[in-house]
C-alpha cells in the first residue's frame, strides 16, 4: 500500500501539459501519493503555446487533469495562477472554473503565520533578458537540450538508470543561464520588498530553488520537463522543495525551511 504524504500545500507550477518533454506519469503518481489542503498551480500548466504548434494529449496528461479537477471537487482547495504558456487563462482572473480559483497573483498565510505572495513570473522578463538576439538565441538552444534530454533519458530507461536531467545539468554551467537565473531572482524578491511578504513563490525559468535572500525566502518550485519538483508547506511549518525520485517512487527532499521563525541558515540536502 502506498503511503500518503500528508501537506497543508503544495506547490506546482511549468506542468506543461500538451508538451512531449512533460513528466505526467512521475507527476500522477506525486498527486495519487498526496493528501493536501490547498494546492496551488503557479503557472504554465497547459501548453498552449506547444498545443498551438501541435496536437499532443496523451492519456497521462488527462489523467493528471482529471486528478487536479477532483482534488478541486473534493475538501482541497485548489488556486489556478496562469502564466505565458497558459496565458488564455489570465482573462478569468478573479473567476472560478470547475471549482478551481484563478487569480494572476495570489496571497496566503501559512500555518505559522507567514505571508506569501504567489506569482508565475513572466512578468519579469523584460528585467532578465540580455537582448532579443540572446532571447531567440536561448528559446532554440532550450529547445535543443530538451531534445537531447529526451534521447538520454530513453536510453538511461533502457539501461535500468533512473530519470537525470542532462538538460538541467547543461543550462547550469552555461554563464549566461546563471546571469539570468540571478537576474530573475533579485526582480521577484524586490516584488517581495515591496508587497512586504515573508515568501515569494514562483516558477517560470524551470530551476528550482529554495533560499533566503534580503530577510526574503525565495522559493522557485521548478518545472515538470526537466527537474519533475514541487514545493510543500508541512503540518509541522517546514517550507521543503522536494523532487520526484523514480528509484523510491516517491519525493525526496532537497532542501527545507523552517517557517516558525525567519531562519538564519537554510538545511539543504543533496539530491
Amino acid at each position: 500500500m502506498t503511503t500518503k504524504h500528508i501537506y497543508q500545500s503544495l506547490w506546482l507550477s511549468d506542468i506543461h501539459l500538451g508538451c512531449k518533454d512533460c513528466k505526467a506519469e512521475m507527476l500522477l503518481q506525486v498527486l495519487q501519493q498526496t493528501r493536501v489542503k490547498r494546492l496551488f498551480l503557479v503557472g504554465d500548466i497547459i501548453d498552449v503555446w506547444a498545443l498551438q504548434r501541435k496536437m499532443y494529449w496523451p492519456e497521462s496528461h488527462n489523467q493528471v487533469l482529471q486528478q487536479i479537477l477532483r482534488l478541486a471537487k473534493s475538501d482541497c482547495e485548489v488556486v489556478y495562477i496562469p502564466g505565458n504558456h497558459d496565458y488564455l487563462f489570465k482573462a478569468y482572473d478573479g473567476l472560478a472554473l470547475a471549482d478551481i480559483k484563478v487569480s494572476k497573483q495570489y496571497h496566503y498565510t501559512t500555518i505559522t503565520g507567514k505571508k506569501v505572495l504567489m506569482m508565475h513570473g513572466d512578468q519579469f522578463d523584460e528585467e532578465v533578458c540580455f537582448g532579443r538576439f540572446y532571447a531567440k538565441l536561448g528559446d532554440h538552444l532550450y529547445d535543443l537540450l530538451l531534445f537531447v534530454n529526451r534521447s538520454f533519458t530513453k536510453a538511461r530507461h533502457l539501461l535500468g538508470y533512473p530519470y537525470w536531467s542532462l538538460a538541467g545539468c547543461i543550462k547550469g554551467k552555461i554563464a549566461k543561464a546563471k546571469q539570468a537565473i540571478s537576474r530573475y531572482r533579485q526582480a521577484v524578491v524586490k516584488e517581495a520588498l515591496k508587497q512586504a511578504v515573508d515568501v515569494v513563490i514562483c516558477g517560470h525559468i524551470h530551476h528550482p530553488e529554495l533560499r533566503q535572500e534580503q530577510g526574503v525566502i525565495y522559493a522557485n518550485d521548478g518545472d515538470w520537463i526537466e527537474n519533475c519538483t514541487l514545493l510543500c508547506e508541512t503540518m509541522d511549518g517546514q517550507l521543503q522543495l522536494r523532487r520526484w525520485d523514480d528509484r523510491l517512487n516517491t519525493t525526496v527532499e532537497l532542501a527545507a525551511i523552517c517557517l516558525l521563525e525567519q531562519p538564519q541558515e537554510l538545511a539543504e540536502k543533496v539530491a
